[in-house]
């Protein structure tokens, strides 16, 4: 656990909740419904919702909404399929809202 202390971290804008880390950050350039969002390798402290087929800006995609483990707040999505092979280097990973995560420490 020491290892965790000090680094930079996301968390839930409502509750507080750590979410992410910025080392796991894949991408910054993507797009939500409200804004800006980062893509995310590995999330925590989420709770899955149904998956869905879901055409989105890059193609369809078998997603997940995410959403926080604490206070239920819904804070992006979890690509489970793309199929589109450039797409599938999606698969697996969490797109987290901007306006939806804050800033905090580990």
């Amino acid at each position: 656990m020491a290892e965790l202390m000090g680094s930079r971290a996301y968390c839930c804008f409502r509750c507080q909740n750590l979410v992410a880390f910025h080392d796991d950050i894949v991408s910054k350039d993507f797009q939500a419904t409200n804004g800006r969002a980062f893509l995310f390798s590995h999330a925590m402290n989420i709770v899955l919702g149904p998956k869905e087929d879901r055409q989105l800006i890059t193609g369809l995609h078998t997603v997940a909404d995410v959403y926080c483990s604490d206070c239920g707040e819904e804070l992006g999505w979890k690509y489970v399929k793309a199929f589109e092979e450039t797409q599938k280097y999606k698969e697996g990973k969490c797109v987290l809202e901007k306006f939806k995560i804050v800033k905090g420490n580990g």
